[in-house]
């Protein structure tokens, strides 16, 4: 009877063939006969059925008749007859998760139609503290923003997502609860701010109730500070500091009470700071301040005043000290950029160097006179000074004139040290963008040759001059590799008694370089000699008959090598350099001469093997292995050269191309050979059980 009522309540489902199938739907599969079919199944949170004797089957996501047909299948490995199987749907439900800040968070049911609403209140609703403007809904991986306070205030659905199985609906908590959970009401919530930092004002300081605020359209900072109900008797309203958009202003409420000038008010925005800080006796800094540091007899801050010029302020403030630096007066200014004056050149000509006008807020900064024997880096500051590093007598770090040259900071260095190498002197500069930053120059070639002094590199304050030491012994390069550079070596490798690499001027050929290398040994190659040249803006090679040099004695066939090259000794008989693998057939196994072999499209399988000097007496020549390399992958064949000695007509000879393998192994790896000598352990047992029986 209950089997009855099930396919009557079957039949009177009309199947949905367009809807798809989602977790917590209950069906039912006909299946006339089997017991195991009378109850109809729920789809789980996984998206699968469990069925009897065939297990999980995932359906979730799919349309009724693909359903259908996937269990139609699973159930045939089991079940025989299947002409009546049929699968219906009895109640679709929405299963979606609420997560977050809830009553009861967790996976729940609903109907098919439902929102979001129903979703929270199945859920036992939202907490008190809930930050329902950012509520969040995930589906497939990809998160879905909305408001629903918006819902809440409007009571309109078209604001809420629509729902579908599998959904998870997150409620986050305001930030204004902290790490620690309480229990709180509108009044205590809004008491210390009513926004997050992002979208309200912060308000601090000195003020009766800071916070974060809510910003309304319009608001000013006085708008504000009421917000936070005001200053406390403590505070500084002459120095207000304001932040907006990373900008920061200082706002004087005092002076706007007293004046009512709107123009004066800082601009305000969501995400604005504003500081009330305590009011302390501190430096008199109002709009008419100007400061006087360094060397003068009473540095501070001075009130100015419209008219008041450089000399006014500073002889206000005592005039310079005898240690202070006149020439390198620094004025500072929050209006224009920082400059330089010098105080001996206007007292020289007052009509050639006038002075800067001065302005609040402006800084004088008069440095100290430098003390050559007292070393300190921060009484030359970094716009004044010249570093010179490496093999000189005096190197370090010395003031800069731009009437100075290249020679000059040389000398004031003591000079080059003998083991210098002038031949690439190296001038760094700090430059913008990605410009070369080194210069180089031959002041070897410049002594030696002589030329104009303006063919010298000009040199700017903040420059690095670096000079190179030369190694002691050219035959003990290795120990010399650190302090010399890579563009001012010479590369040997191969067959030379030392190679390595070696720091050589321009002055050198090639026959210097190889003799410092100890020349080349008894297996080089000297008609295969080949030198990589790196100073171009593309590399080339060029190669060097060296026999041929010795038997003409012609000096064109040797090539210039400038530092940065690279020379190479190949040994003799070595063809790896000279054949790229795709224009040789390797040839492996047991052939007498095994090896790489030069291979065209003239020569055969036996011209190699010729070549080779055929195969060993212990050759298993019947299935010779051809690895074909091509454009779609390897490719293997076998080849049986017995046949093809005996009845060459009937056994054409495989196709072998440059870049192949051949391979000929050894009679022992033969099918007949290892059943023969299975058979003469079979045997041997044997005997050793009949010996065994007879003692």
């Amino acid at each position: 009877m209950i089997r009855l009522f099930l396919i009557i309540c079957m039949l009177a489902v009309t199947p949905v063939w367009g809807a798809n199938l989602t977790p917590g739907d209950r069906v039912f599969l006909q299946l006339p006969g089997e017991a195991d079919f009378k109850e109809p199944f729920t789809i789980d949170d996984q998206g699968q059925i469990r069925l009897p004797e065939v297990g999980a089957v995932p359906i979730a996501g799919l349309s009724l008749s693909q359903a259908e047909q996937l269990i139609r299948e699973e159930l045939k490995t089991v079940y025989r007859n299947l002409d009546e199987f049929k699968l219906s749907i009895l109640e679709q439900v929405l299963r979606v998760q609420v997560l977050g800040y809830v009553e009861q968070p967790g996976m729940i049911s609903l109907k098919p139609g439902s929102n979001i609403q129903m979703a929270i209140t199945a859920a036992g609703g939202a907490r008190p503290g809930a930050q329902l403007d950012q509520f969040k809904l995930i589906r497939n991986g990809n998160t879905q923003q909305f408001n629903y306070k918006a819902y809440l205030d409007a009571g309109d659905p078209a604001r809420l997502p629509a729902l579908q199985g599998g959904d998870t609906i997150f409620v986050p908590a305001s930030p204004l609860l902290g790490n620690v959970e309480v229990d709180f009401d509108a009044a205590s919530l809004t008491k210390g701010g009513d926004a997050d930092e992002e979208q309200g004002i912060t308000i601090f300081g000195e003020l009766r109730n800071p916070g974060t605020f809510s910003y309304k359209p319009g608001m000013t900072v006085v708008d504000a500070v009421m917000r936070a109900e005001g200053v406390t008797r403590y505070a500084d309203v002459t120095k207000i500091r304001v932040i907006t958009d990373n900008i920061p202003y200082q706002f004087d409420l005092k002076a706007y009470l007293d004046s009512g000038d709107t123009s004066n008010l800082p601009p305000i925005k969501p995400g604005t700071t504003i500081f009330a800080p305590i009011e302390v006796e501190d430096i008199n800094t109002t709009s008419r301040t100007v400061y006087v540091m360094g060397e003068v007899k009473a540095p501070g801050a001075y009130e100015s005043s419209p008219g008041t010029g450089f000399i006014d302020v500073l002889a206000n403030a005592g005039g310079p000290t005898r240690f202070a630096d006149t020439t390198q007066i620094k004025l500072l200014s929050s209006t224009k950029a920082a400059m330089t004056v010098n105080l001996v050149k206007y007292t020289q000509a007052p009509t050639l160097y006038p002075l800067p006008d001065m302005m609040a807020g402006d800084v004088i900064f008069i440095p100290e006179k430098i003390d050559f024997n007292e070393k300190s880096w921060l009484k030359v500051t970094n716009d004044r000074a010249i570093k010179l590093i490496g093999a000189v007598n005096n190197p370090g770090r010395f003031e800069w004139n731009s009437s100075m040259g290249l020679l000059d900071v040389l000398a004031h260095g003591g000079g080059p040290k003998q083991q210098a190498n002038l031949s690439n002197i190296r001038v760094l500069r700090e430059q913008d963008g990605a410009g070369n930053n080194v210069i180089y120059f031959d002041l070897e070639r410049f002594i030696s040759e002589g030329g104009g002094f303006n063919q010298l590199p000009q040199l700017m304050a903040g420059d690095t001059i670096i000079i190179d030491e030369l190694p002691h012994d050219p035959t003990d390069n290795k120990s010399s590799w650190i302090r010399q550079s890579a563009d001012d070596s010479i590369y040997v490798f191969g067959q030379v008694g030392a190679p390595g690499r070696y720091a050589f001027n321009r002055e050198l050929g090639f026959l210097d370089i190889l003799s410092a290398a100890d020349g080349p040994n008894g297996d080089a190659d000297l008609r295969q000699i080949r030198i990589s040249h790196r100073n171009d803006n593309t590399s080339r090679v060029t190669r060097l008959n060296l026999s041929m040099y010795f038997e003409t004695g012609d000096e064109s066939l040797l090539p210039k090598i400038v530092p940065g090259d690279v020379i190479y000794v190949p040994k003799l008989e070595g063809n790896w350099l000279d054949k790229p693998a795709k224009q040789v057939v390797r040839l492996m196994g047991s052939v007498n001469k095994p090896g790489r072999y030069p291979f065209n499209s003239q020569m055969n399988i036996l011209d190699l093997l010729a070549e080779a000097g055929g195969p060993t007496d212990s050759a298993y020549i019947e299935r010779i292995m051809i690895v074909n390399t091509s454009c779609c992958g390897d490719k293997a064949q076998t080849f049986n050269l017995r046949d093809y000695v005996i009845e060459p007509a009937r056994y054409p000879l495989p196709l072998l191309r440059a870049g192949d393998t051949v391979y000929v192994p050894n009679i022992n790896d033969s099918v007949g050979e290892q059943w023969r000598q299975g058979l003469r352990d079979v045997l041997g047992i044997f005997t050793l059980i009949a010996l065994g029986a007879a003692l």
